[in-house]
């Protein structure tokens, strides 16, 4: 093993080097450089062969698009792209940019319409974005115009590949990424299909917020059992996900790329040895509200808690009763937009919809955890840009790689970025 001295030395640093220069540290699976989450370069090359790579991105719920006309605004990485429901009801993904002079022609987050038109040009499209009409094609007196040769089929928008898994849909640029199920593995397709049986999905609402943050550090956030029990007085006070619970960290065993983070809910107490390791345990606190920690068994599942990533862009929440889906959008190095969606089901009793809003407040920006997290990876973004270490460790319980049945570790972290590190094709010094 070596000593962070020592792999410091051995360290390019990205702000010298670029691109090229960007090599990782020797003991490439205990050191994470700070430049992957600070470089420019590093961003661009990620937009490129992550999220245009081959991969299956989240943009929607089917529920968000029901009927024919339908559309959402969304993204795959930093693309801003279109979800709409053609006539035929297939569902289609396309950039939400004017194949003319490239202007973002939906500005609606979401709507229903029969075609889409540039503000710019009045260039417009139908719903499965082809090119279905230009102003003064022609001409006018028989001067202007389109070339002769001018082909409407030929100026569409660009379109990607789409597929859906219980009504959630997905999208790719690659024509070579396997199946969703292939893509998702066993171990993932478990927990995934208990909250996506095929049981009818109702939307509740929307959060959004921005973090100062670089968007692979929510994915480390999720496959970081350590923090939860140190960090969220709120979990450990009340008991859902406390260190000694029945818990895991589950990863993909194929390339280590997704992650869950399961717990049991337990009314176990906490260990007097346990709460002098927890700076965030306060005993007396309550809550004024006690329906609010009420979890109904639902699903057929030994698991209270679970918490997805889904490579590159996801992450499926099931927190006792509060249910919803998160989509990471990067936006530069430093910066990432979180888009939460709120659902239960359509089948839901009036009672269980009230308490999935109510427990929804764990959740969001402003929730109970939420909060705390979005903290955290600020104060780590800062560090990163602002230190001259260059290097962050990741030796918790050293000697594994992704699935871990303890919350102290870090296995599924260095699982992630062994593949990271493969896609994006940094090797070590």
């Amino acid at each position: 093993m070596h000593s962070t001295h020592a792999v410091l030395n051995r360290t390019v640093r990205a702000k010298d080097a670029g691109l090229a220069g960007c090599t990782w540290p020797a003991d490439a699976l205990h050191f994470i450089p700070d430049w992957v989450y600070t470089s420019e370069e590093v961003y661009a090359r990620e937009m490129e062969l992550i999220f245009r790579g081959d991969t299956w991105n989240y943009v929607a719920l089917e529920a968000e698009i029901p009927h024919a006309g339908d559309y959402k605004r969304s993204y795959v990485g930093d693309t801003p792209v279109v979800v709409s429901r053609a006539e035929d009801g297939s569902i289609n993904v396309f950039e939400n940019r004017c194949a003319h002079r490239g202007a973002e022609f939906c500005r609606h987050g979401q709507g229903n319409t029969k075609e889409f038109v540039c503000p710019y040009h009045q260039w417009s499209y139908d719903l499965k974005g082809n090119l279905q009409g230009v102003p003064f094609k022609r001409g006018v007196n028989k001067t202007g115009g389109m070339p002769k040769d001018f082909k409407n089929e030929e100026h569409g928008l660009k379109k990607l590949q789409v597929t859906t898994r219980n009504g959630v849909v997905f999208a790719s640029y690659s024509v070579l990424v396997e199946p969703l199920e292939e893509y998702l593995q066993p171990e993932i397709l478990k927990d995934f299909d208990v909250v996506f049986s095929g049981r009818k999905l109702k939307v509740l609402g929307y959060y959004k917020n921005e973090l100062p943050c670089n968007w692979k550090m929510y994915h480390e956030n999720l496959k970081d059992p350590y923090h939860a029990t140190l960090l969220h007085s709120f979990l450990v006070v009340f008991g859902l996900l406390v260190a000694g619970n029945k818990s895991a960290m589950i990863a993909d065993a194929k390339h280590g790329r997704h992650g869950t983070m399961a717990s049991a809910k337990s009314d176990a107490q906490v260990s007097s040895e346990n709460k002098a390791e927890m700076r965030s345990f306060h005993e007396g606190m309550a809550l004024r509200d006690d329906r609010f920690l009420d979890f109904v068994k639902e699903f057929d599942s030994e698991w209270s808690v679970t918490m997805q990533t889904v490579w590159p862009n996801l992450v499926v929440q099931r927190e006792m009763n509060t249910l919803g889906v998160r989509q990471i959008v990067p936006n530069g190095p430093n910066s990432m937009l979180m888009q939460w969606t709120m659902f239960g089901y359509e089948d839901d009793t009036e009672e269980m919809t009230r308490h999935r809003l109510r427990q929804g407040n764990l959740m969001g920006p402003a929730g109970f955890l939420g909060l705390e997290d979005n903290e955290a990876m600020k104060f780590v973004q800062e560090g990163v840009r602002r230190s001259s270490t260059d290097l962050n460790v990741i030796k918790l319980d050293a000697d594994r790689i992704g699935t871990s049945e303890t919350l102290i570790s870090e296995a599924c972290i260095r699982g992630m970025y062994q593949y990271y590190r493969e896609v994006m094709g940094f090797q070590a010094a």
